[in-house]
């Protein structure tokens, strides 16, 4: 299943369009509050969508009967680019489990790349809701990388995949190329991908803009 939050009417539009505006972007503390505020409206989208329980609560004049979740999912996401965008979800699913991935594109001589993925750490996810942030769903190819690493760990129930800025070429590489019960939630969709894997009109690198230019190795 895929959900373009910007299909319907909504504070998402105002939002995404301070994150892809060249001048407004490089206020770096506003883009990563932007990021995070794309990451709690999905947070609560998902919540929708979660399993719940009855609780009885004992308030200061007797008893209430309260829905609350029967269990946490497990938030991940890629370094260094996905924090702002883990931390909007974290506002809302504050209880939960972490995991941490490092994935990047290891750039060729040709022009081409490898996905590079070095670091995780990761709880159990074996049957649990797992829901993977990255801000940018591209080519795909890291994110389908990350799933097969992360089931490697256990099998999650189900895989909620929350981007910001989504290419349709990336939307079917991942389904494609995925075992897993998978929906997507992005905050947009465009339709164009260069022959170096960049979005296009995208919003150029998330994780530069949100905490500053790398050294290229």
């Amino acid at each position: 299943m895929i959900i373009n939050l910007s299909e319907t009417n909504s504070l998402v539009g105002e939002w995404l369009s301070e994150i892809r505006n060249v001048e407004i972007q490089q206020d770096r503390m506003r883009f990563r509050r932007n990021m995070e505020r794309l990451g709690e409206v999905a947070a609560y989208e998902i919540s929708k969508t979660l399993d719940y329980v009855e609780k009885e609560v004992t308030t200061p004049m007797g008893i209430a009967n309260c829905r609350v979740l029967k269990a946490q999912p497990v938030l991940a996401t890629i370094l260094r680019a996905g924090l702002a965008l883990h931390q909007g979800l974290l506002h809302y699913f504050d209880k939960a489990d972490h995991a941490f991935i490092s994935a990047y594109r290891k750039h060729n001589h040709d022009g081409s790349f490898d996905i590079s993925l070095e670091y995780v750490s990761s709880p159990s996810i074996e049957g649990q809701v797992l829901i993977l942030s990255d801000p940018m769903l591209a080519t795909g190819s890291s994110l389908v990388k990350t799933i097969e690493h992360l089931e490697e760990i256990g099998k999650p129930s189900h895989i909620h995949l929350v981007v910001a800025i989504a290419c349709t070429v990336g939307i079917e590489y991942v389904l494609r190329n995925t075992k897993s019960n998978i929906t997507i939630w992005a905050g947009d969709i465009d339709d164009e991908l260069t022959a170096k894997g960049y979005i296009v009109p995208g919003l150029g690198d998330a994780g530069d803009l949100a905490f500053g230019n790398k050294l290229q190795q």
